[in-house]
């Protein structure tokens, strides 16, 4: 599954890093991005396209516990889970309002 679609390149179009500063929990969030396995989610809420092709991403996440942070679009594609010898990779949910803010995925 990708991570990042043109209709997302599209969309963060509206929603460029620091555009959503003082909105907090009420931030809407562009992507949701989760580990099927176990911890790891990330509440993508802003975006911006690099020079070099790659997309800075800030949000809500949750490794082991809620904190807001910049991280690059090819660190979560290129992250791996290995379980019993088996690699997986970061899935997007697809079920995600995009309406959604922070904190209605965060209750």
């Amino acid at each position: 599954m990708k991570l990042w679609t043109k209709e997302l390149e599209k969309r963060a179009k509206n929603f460029p890093i620091y555009s959503q500063e003082k909105k907090g929990l009420s931030a809407q969030v562009l992507v949701k991005i989760f580990n099927p396995y176990g911890r790891g989610t990330w509440l993508i809420t802003e975006a911006q396209k690099q020079e070099d092709g790659d997309w800075l991403l800030f949000g809500y996440c949750h490794m082991t516990e809620w904190e807001w942070c910049y991280l690059m679009l090819s660190d979560l594609e290129n992250m791996e889970i290995a379980i019993f010898g088996h690699r997986f990779k970061l899935e997007r949910d697809l079920h995600v309002s995009k309406d959604a803010t922070v904190k209605d995925l965060v209750k």
